[in-house]
């Protein structure tokens, strides 16, 4: 398998304006607005890479970053702030919305990535973990808590490695190939599982009334959806605590040499758990005797 790096330091691998070469002499991730925090693993060497695209023709870029869904200053939570509850609030640190909650008449506390403190929740025996990504929490203009919402966000892991092809974009915007590929294995292995378990955790939280927000690019999203069968055997539900809303967050806007692609909500589909966990252990089956007929055929040569 044979990709490309297809973001560099926020900026396209083809922009070779000077903000693009400068981010990446720099090593600066536009979206943090610090240094780049991924790193080859062999040599800790910073990476860089927002996302990747194979090498076959028209496939899409891919983002493979986390970092690069907070674009626009988080502007993802904000979307899902009004998704879950219904109105325009700030989203402040942790316990600092308390108090501006009793200033702007409601606030939103945000946990999670650098926002606020770390939740203690309780330690679980065995697999499995509650932690999410991110919390949501609502507080009304007495600064007290009234309901929360939970993201998790999945960008796409990859296989392989892009140490070659940038090392080109550093030395010299050279775009090459190198042998980075997409692990796909993941989203059968962890991403559903764990959007099960932790979708009905939060269906046991009074004050959770939205359930789970699942974030992700559109390629993954349309994995996910495929590997549960369609949106046929998830079907959509209105919002409630067992939900799970996916959403395709993407590449939104034409590119502009100079500049950073905005991200953008291009899909949504809110189902419930027990739909997901239905269909995730319900996968059409092939005819009997599939194993047979091709040991058969290996033998023998023809069909038996």
């Amino acid at each position: 398998m044979a990709g490309y790096i297809a973001e560099f330091f926020g900026y396209r691998a083809e922009d070779n304006s000077e903000p693009a070469i400068a981010a990446a002499a720099r090593q600066i991730c536009p979206f943090l607005g610090s240094q780049c925090t991924k790193v080859l693993s062999r040599d800790r060497i910073v990476a860089g890479v927002c996302a990747v695209r194979q090498k076959t023709a028209g496939s899409p870029n891919v983002i493979c970053c986390p970092n690069r869904i907070y674009a626009e200053n988080y502007k993802m939570l904000y979307y899902v702030a009004r998704q879950a509850f219904g109105c325009e609030l700030g989203l402040y640190s942790g316990r600092i919305a308390v108090e501006k909650a009793k200033i702007e008449n409601g606030a939103i506390a945000v946990f999670g990535h650098g926002w606020g403190g770390e939740l203690r929740l309780p330690q679980r025996a065995g697999t499995g973990s509650y932690f999410v990504d991110w919390v949501l929490a609502r507080l009304d203009g007495n600064g007290e808590l009234t309901e929360f919402t939970a993201i998790e966000v999945q960008t796409i892991d990859t296989t392989g490695n892009y140490r070659e092809a940038r090392t080109a974009l550093l030395k010299n915007r050279e775009i090459m190939a190198d042998t980075v590929g997409l692990n796909w294995e993941n989203v059968s292995k962890r991403i559903i599982p764990q959007l099960i378990y932790k979708g009905q955790v939060l269906q046991r939280e009074d004050l959770c009334k939205t359930g789970l927000f699942f974030v992700c690019p559109k390629a993954v999203y349309n994995r996910v959806l495929n590997r549960l069968g369609g949106k046929e055997r998830i079907p959509r539900f209105p919002t409630q605590p067992a939900s799970i809303h996916f959403l395709a967050y993407d590449y939104q806007g034409v590119p502009v040499d100079g500049g950073i692609t905005p991200l953008g909500v291009l899909e949504e589909h809110c189902t419930t758990v027990y739909k997901v966990q239905e269909a995730f252990s319900s996968m059409d089956l092939p005819e009997g005797n599939v194993y047979r007929d091709a040991i058969r055929k290996s033998l023998y040569g023809i069909e038996q």
